[in-house]
């Protein structure tokens, strides 16, 4: 299985989200269970049924977050050496060819990605347009949009 970056922030926010679920979360939900199993009859209660989903939802969200957690390769972007081509954690400015329109993004892990906060995967097809570019180069990004060409404004 191959590792995925993730950024010492990132990977301190998964751990921070499996440690509130399984510790906080779960427990709470467990004692929801005992509570409603109290009520009598199992197969009428509606609390007990809707605690059971719930726990399991629960559950799956911490298998998937220890998995997460275990395939992850942490790069601390504060140790990073300066270049000019476009690495991990770097932050692009890129302005789109037909529109003239510009956009800054950093690129991080898919667990970061988060396009409203400028944030792209460097695995999304964008991402790995840029990977190694620098500054002046133009990509060509297939989206579900048709052909995209992007100009490397910034590269920092």
């Amino acid at each position: 299985m191959s590792k995925r970056p993730i950024s010492l922030d990132g990977h301190r926010k998964l751990k921070e989200e499996l440690d509130r679920l399984a510790r906080v979360e779960r427990p709470k939900v467990t004692k929801e269970i005992e509570i409603a199993a109290g009520h009598g009859d199992l197969s009428e209660n509606a609390e007990f049924t809707y605690a059971k989903e719930k726990l399991g939802l629960l559950d799956a969200r911490i298998r998937d977050l220890q998995e997460r957690l275990a395939t992850c390769e942490v790069i601390d972007l504060r140790n990073r050496q300066a270049t000019d081509r476009i690495v991990f954690g770097a932050t692009v400015t890129l302005e789109d060819v037909d529109s003239s329109e510009q956009k800054s993004y950093q690129l991080l892990g898919q667990d970061e990605a988060d396009i409203s906060r400028g944030t792209i995967s460097v695995t999304s097809p964008l991402g790995r347009a840029l990977i190694g570019k620098q500054a002046e180069d133009v990509v060509e990004v297939k989206t579900p949009n048709g052909l995209r060409t992007y100009e490397i404004i910034d590269v920092s």
